[in-house]
């Protein structure tokens, strides 16, 4: 059996009990490179198989995966194995040589990020959409980076962006964004490491030009944390209120 396993963002502690228990009985195991918690691969058997899948081709992770396929494999993903994973390709194959597997969810950075600011992506009046996305570079993107800013109600995450933050701010700023759009990013979230920088979309640049790896853009509105209007779930309609009081 193959396991595709959410490692989750960074905090090993955040990894699910059941991804630990199959990694505590695993046979071989691929992982994704330095993004994977060394303490997620401590909990492995000692003679366990363990590969680094970094610079590895979809022909290398294949032969892997078929190679062990008659033992427990945990094929270890970063984040949330169904974001920026390329499972879909891992599992046709897996298909295609009818080798069973299983999907085991993990806390993707949005979610990590959001933890770790004490932020709601949902906030009533402001935004009931969350997109998650990136800003198109060498990897092209099928939804141009123009209807995406278009959404300006939603709550917008980039992935695998921070080198093209200019990039961003231009055409958010060339689309009508305030330059005082909150803009905020999260270095690693919720690793040790992890750093938080708070700005807007025409200043955020200057706080974190010197991040060259991992971390998440957030833009929008919704960073304020300001309802517009009060939640339909938690407030006491206002006619039915004052019926009390007439009753009364």
């Amino acid at each position: 059996m193959i396991y595709f396993i959410g490692a989750g963002c960074g905090d090993p502690d955040l990894v699910t009990v059941k991804a630990k228990k199959i990694l505590q009985k695993a046979d071989a195991v691929l992982y994704t490179g330095s993004l994977v918690p060394k303490e997620v691969l401590s909990w492995c058997k000692d003679d366990a198989i363990i590969e680094d899948s970094q610079g590895m081709k979809y022909p290398e992770i294949f032969s892997f995966l078929k190679k062990h396929k008659d033992k427990v494999v945990a094929r270890v993903h970063t984040g949330d194995p169904s974001i920026y994973s390329t499972i879909a390709k891992q599992i046709e194959f897996l298909q295609k040589e009818k080798i069973p597997y299983e999907v085991i969810p993990g806390i993707t950075a949005a979610f990590g990020a959001a933890a770790s600011l004490g932020i709601e992506y949902t906030i009533p009046g402001v935004s009931q959409t969350m997109i998650l996305t990136r800003v198109e570079g060498k990897t092209p993107n099928p939804e141009s980076l123009e209807n995406i800013l278009a959404c300006k109600n939603s709550s917008l995450v980039f992935y695998l962006s921070i080198l093209l933050l200019e990039k961003l701010k231009k055409k958010a700023l060339k689309l009508g964004y305030s330059k005082d759009t909150p803009c905020w990013v999260v270095e690693k979230a919720t690793w040790k490491e992890e750093q938080i920088f708070k700005g807007t979309i025409s200043n955020i640049q200057e706080q974190v030009s010197h991040i060259k790896g991992v971390a998440l853009i957030l833009l929008g509105d919704f960073l304020k944390q300001e309802e517009t209007q009060e939640s339909h779930l938690y407030v006491k309609p206002l006619v039915k209120e004052l019926e009390a009081d007439n009753e009364q």
